[in-house]
């Protein structure tokens, strides 16, 4: 879970329960938009995959696998109504592929190897290009051996702005992290473990903002700035306390909020995104340390927040969070249309298998068939139920969901997601309407988990007719 206090053409729907005013449907429409704005400009980037050295963490130098040389990789930046071309080049020792978390994008291009494209081989290039249709903070990364790739250092973010941007004074990114390093500061290149895959998986012994331990912020008095936070750990739950500070909640994983809500209780889990709308007001100088306290009882620092006492005159404009997020209260007692059991049992060539139905997807060495399948524009009530004692969080490709409940008891987030962490035993509903057609992935974003088989695919189909 994320909180633990626990306007364009639609496609038509056809099920009888689509009709009237006080549907799902009826209350989805202009929620966001089924198509991406006219693109006016092009804007390209270079990335290269690369094993290299650059001093994290500590500042020790550490053997990485990296985007453009950096980790976090370079961050991308286009406006709503571009289109964002990335000639993408592999010089790694492994086949890969880059998957854009969050962005709704063509099929094509949503890097999921055998499935949407062939896996990108070393010494080979792909150019991904797609016109982004929401505007948000997302973020990329492979989807070949995932928990091996992404813990070695690749990913980077990708913010989508505004068409006309708000005149926040900074705009700045945090992206969380954790290391397991061995005694000499590396990387332990022992992966998938039998302790990572039975557990939540693999959670180091070192946690980073930026790559670094000491991350600081500096503001002046009356700075007002928008807080981009992207967790990339492999297993890591975040619960930042942002109580020190005069901060707004905006969007999730992309998507603006209803209205802005406060930061209390906020859990960020593997690929989840939470913007911040953070006003300084005081007139002395401070610092103000950012700690998260996902575990009471050893509470690790993030970072810190200089406030220099400098009294600048605050920008002032309307909070960006009022969107249209449909309450969908008459959902819950909607049919389940599909349940999806989380579990798992031993075999499989990692000596575990994590399961969706008693089902695990075997890798990502072949293609794999929708195990269920949607109609574009029709309403889906989803149900998570999971049956394990571990941490869950299900992301789904190519689409945005709505909580409902939480073991039986409705909730009402003002605001969508692409990820949500299911505890152990948990069980929770969603609502979604998907937009996009094609074969979209949903699995369990501890990467240890996925890579032992919680993946599955899921079709998006015409209507009947269409």
């Amino acid at each position: 879970m994320l909180f633990s206090c626990r306007s364009s053409s639609r496609p038509s729907a056809e099920s009888p329960r689509d009709a009237g005013p006080a549907t799902p449907i009826a209350e989805f429409a202009g929620a966001y938009p089924a198509d991406a704005p006219s693109s006016s400009a092009v804007k390209s980037y270079d990335l290269v995959a690369a094993e290299t050295e650059t001093a994290l963490v500590d500042g020790t130098v550490m053997r990485v696998w990296a985007y453009n040389g950096t980790v976090p990789g370079p961050t991308l930046r286009v406006r709503l109504g571009e289109t964002l071309r990335v000639r993408f080049t592999n010089r790694l020792p492994q086949p890969t592929t880059i998957h854009w978390h969050g962005v709704r994008v063509p099929n094509a291009m949503d890097g999921v190897p055998n499935a949407t494209q062939p896996p990108i081989a070393p010494g080979e290039t792909f150019v991904y290009e797609f016109a982004p249709k929401d505007a948000g903070t997302f973020w990329f990364h492979p989807h070949l051996r995932s928990s091996e790739q992404v813990e070695r250092g690749l990913y980077g973010v990708l913010i989508v702005e505004d068409p006309k941007p708000l005149p926040y004074s900074h705009d700045v990114v945090w992206v969380l992290d954790d290391w397991l390093r061995d005694s000499r500061g590396q990387i332990v290149e022992e992966f998938n473990t039998m302790h990572d895959l039975m557990h939540d998986g693999r959670w180091g012994n070192a946690i980073t903002v930026n790559s670094n331990t000491h991350e600081r912020l500096v503001v002046s008095s009356g700075d007002r700035i928008r807080l981009r936070l992207l967790n990339s750990a492999n297993g890591r739950v975040f619960k930042p306390d942002f109580s020190g500070i005069d901060a707004k909640v905006i969007a999730i994983d992309g998507m603006y909020l209803r209205e802005p809500i406060e930061p209390k209780d906020l859990e960020i889990a593997p690929g989840n995104r939470v913007d911040l709308d953070v006003t300084f007001a005081a007139t002395e100088s401070k610092s103000v340390a950012i700690v998260d306290r996902f575990y009471a009882s050893t509470p690790n620092h993030l970072a810190d927040i200089w406030i220099d006492g400098i009294a600048t005159p605050p920008p002032f404009f309307e909070s960006p969070a009022h969107a249209h997020v449909p309450a969908w209260r008459g959902a819950l007692v909607t049919a389940v249309d599909q349940e999806f059991r989380l579990n798992a049992r031993r075999g499989g060539p990692l000596g575990i298998e994590w399961t969706i139905n008693d089902h695990a997807f075997s890798a990502h060495e072949h293609d794999h068939p929708a195990a269920v399948t949607f109609t574009q524009g029709r309403f889906q009530h989803l149900r998570f139920t999971n049956e394990s004692y571990r941490l869950h969080p299900i992301h789904l490709h190519g689409m945005f969901f709505r909580l409902l409940a939480r073991n039986g008891s409705a909730v009402d987030e003002p605001f969508f997601r692409d990820t949500v962490l299911v505890h152990g035993k948990e069980t929770i509903d969603i609502g979604l309407v998907p937009l996009d057609l094609g074969r979209w992935m949903m699995h369990c974003h501890i990467l240890e988990h996925a890579e032992a088989g919680m993946m599955t695919m899921i079709g998006v189909v015409p209507p009947s007719g269409g």
